[in-house]
């Protein structure tokens, strides 16, 4: 049996298709077709109100499952048309390849051997974007991508533009999605990311026509406008919400907060000093008075320190909403010390108000900075010396033993 033969048949035992979504691509798209159909005749094509001769190329393929309406709508739209689509065919992945000549299907077997080693996972061809034809915005645009990717998940990918994928559709089924342009193959991976489906990759060959043939539905201002709307609500929604989730889920359960406190606190990789900076830093950030930017900003400044920002970040959540009210109490009592006679009577029962906290900021102000400093260096040191008694503790047992 060939090596296609082979391929051919594991499209059918996996239930595998592939997607190929075209917007006026009627001068490349019946190679793109034809190549893929040397691996498969599970093909979809999804005709995004192209005005050009694509929907004639699609119907001289028989086997080509042709799908499509009359006005263009976006890429992300087309994806999402199409997975519906694949889903109520039976399909339970769907590999997809853009219409434009950039991927090659010589690469698709790549994609089949990454399903048979993780069937729950996004796989993405990651292409090599130090090649001399790469554009200058689309290299930028990678590099941009990987770093609000890694920011939102804590995932470090190498290519999260490319549209050469596989994806487990089965997983994806019922589930709302809010784009509809190129920033849906962002938002598909954050949010996958956030449910626990793995993303890794798998090399891929890329090429990119001479600018004067090229052809680019992309619009620098309006397209990367829409990208960074997407990343901006999904750093908040990551740092508000599932951040905070990932980490209780990991302190209630056993075995991951064991493996957690071995790799994060317990490494040797790490001095105690910067494990103990780190905590402090978190604690700081989480009680000094910038509301809505902590996270951010505590991100920031654990990268500029090089200190561990897991570390920072569960230190941060100090300002989880139960302690926010005990958090503004300690703020007034310490703020009174500075503003002396004008200080504002508190008590921890008082219904605290946004009115109220406007009425007497400054004492507020003084005195979260002067917690957050107080907190911070109080975390550190018991951390530090925490981490000091426990290596004695493990190097007397190793000896005893």
């Amino acid at each position: 049996m060939s090596d296609l033969q082979t391929i051919q048949e594991k499209f059918d035992s996996l239930k595998v298709c592939v997607i190929i979504p075209t917007y006026n691509n009627a001068g490349t798209l019946a190679g793109v077709i034809a190549d893929v159909a040397q691996y498969t005749r599970h093909i979809v094509v999804i005709n995004d109100g192209s005005t050009d001769a694509t929907q004639q190329i699609i119907q001289s393929f028989p086997f080509v499952q042709g799908i499509g309406y009359q006005v263009n709508m976006g890429k992300g739209f087309a994806l999402r048309k199409a997975f519906k689509y694949a889903a109520e065919k039976g399909y339970d992945y769907a590999i997809t390849i853009d219409s434009d000549g950039q991927h090659f299907a010589k690469d698709i077997p790549a994609f089949i051997q990454a399903l048979e080693t993780e069937k729950a996972a996004i796989v993405i061809g990651a292409r090599n974007m130090d090649q001399a034809s790469i554009p200058g915005k689309s290299s930028f645009g990678h590099k941009f991508s990987n770093f609000w990717f890694k920011v939102e998940t804590g995932i470090t990918s190498p290519d999260t533009q490319s549209g050469f994928r596989l994806y487990p559709i089965h997983l994806l089924k019922n589930r709302r999605f809010i784009t509809r342009k190129y920033e849906f193959e962002i938002e598909v991976l954050v949010r996958s990311a956030w449910r626990g489906i793995t993303i890794t990759s798998v090399p891929v060959s890329v090429y990119y026509a001479p600018k004067e043939v090229r052809i680019s539905h992309f619009r620098p201002f309006q397209d990367f406008t829409r990208v960074s709307i997407l990343n901006t609500f999904l750093v908040i929604m990551a740092f508000a919400y599932i951040k905070p989730r990932d980490f209780f889920r990991v302190v209630f359960n056993k075995k991951k907060s064991r493996a957690f406190i071995t790799k994060h606190f317990l490494n040797a990789h790490q001095s105690d000093r910067v494990k103990a900076m780190s905590i402090g830093l978190g604690v700081f950030m989480g009680i000094v008075p910038i509301w809505g930017f902590q996270l951010l900003a505590s991100v920031a400044l654990a990268a500029l320190l090089r200190l561990n920002k897991v570390l920072v970040l569960i230190a941060c959540n100090i300002s989880i909403p139960p302690m926010i009210p005990l958090i503004i109490f300690l703020s007034y009592r310490c703020g009174s010390y500075w503003v002396g006679a004008a200080a504002t009577p508190l008590a921890f029962s008082k219904s605290l108000t946004l009115a109220f906290v406007s009425q007497h900021l400054r004492q507020y102000i003084y005195g979260s900075i002067t917690l957050a400093i107080a907190a911070g260096l109080a975390a550190g040191l018991l951390t530090y010396g925490v981490l000091k008694v426990f290596k004695r503790k493990t190097v007397t047992a190793v000896e005893l033993g």
